[in-house]
């Protein structure tokens, strides 16, 4: 999967915006906030981190071990959440960061050059196993149309600021980001 420099910077920039509805939020929580609230923003928060390492030209500061090991507890974590029947949306959360790790597990490994760390914007050949993409992209696709849905009805009339801030047009952004990556993964540059 090789991402043109322009479009892998740009991908930078917009997942880096993606984080800033999560960290206002985790900045503004009141005492009285739900345990449901924190997890879901703190789980979109490092989707995002993990997203921004996966697509930036400079890699990732952590290597693709750590972000594996990340991601398994992530998702091992909300597959918890999701089995005792909390509010934290952990089975999208499961599906999201099970995805980041097939990602990250089924780069082409061609040679070492690249050393330990994440670059999939620079990364040779495709994903293995690319079933399991088409899968996640279809489920990100899906997805991503539901949340765009629900946040076009959410958002109407609605002042700018609130519109940025919206669950939902977060979850179709970055939904659709991922899909994208997916679909690099998988097709041919």
């Amino acid at each position: 999967m090789h991402i043109p420099d322009f479009l892998a910077w740009s991908l930078t920039v917009l997942f880096a915006l993606l984080a800033v509805p999560s960290v206002y939020r985790l900045t503004r929580l009141h005492g009285g906030v739900d345990a449901d609230v924190r997890q879901r923003d703190l789980a979109e928060l490092l989707m995002v981190v993990v997203m921004i390492a996966m697509v930036s030209p400079l890699g990732g500061p952590i290597p693709a071990a750590g972000w594996q090991a990340v991601l398994a507890l992530t998702a091992g974590w909300f597959a918890v959440a999701a089995f005792r029947g909390r509010q934290c949306s952990p089975v999208h959360h499961t599906v999201c960061a099970a995805a980041m790790l097939y990602m990250i597990t089924a780069m082409p490994r061609h040679g070492m050059e690249h050393g330990p760390w994440l670059t999939m914007s620079e990364m040779p050949g495709r994903l293995a196993w690319p079933v399991l993409a088409v899968l996640a992209v279809a489920y990100f696709a899906v997805d991503t149309t539901r949340s765009g849905l629900a946040a076009w009805r959410e958002v109407r009339g609605a002042p700018v600021r609130e519109v940025l801030l919206t669950r939902p047009v977060h979850r179709a952004a970055m939904g659709a980001g991922m899909a994208y990556m997916l679909i690099a993964g998988v097709v041919p540059a």
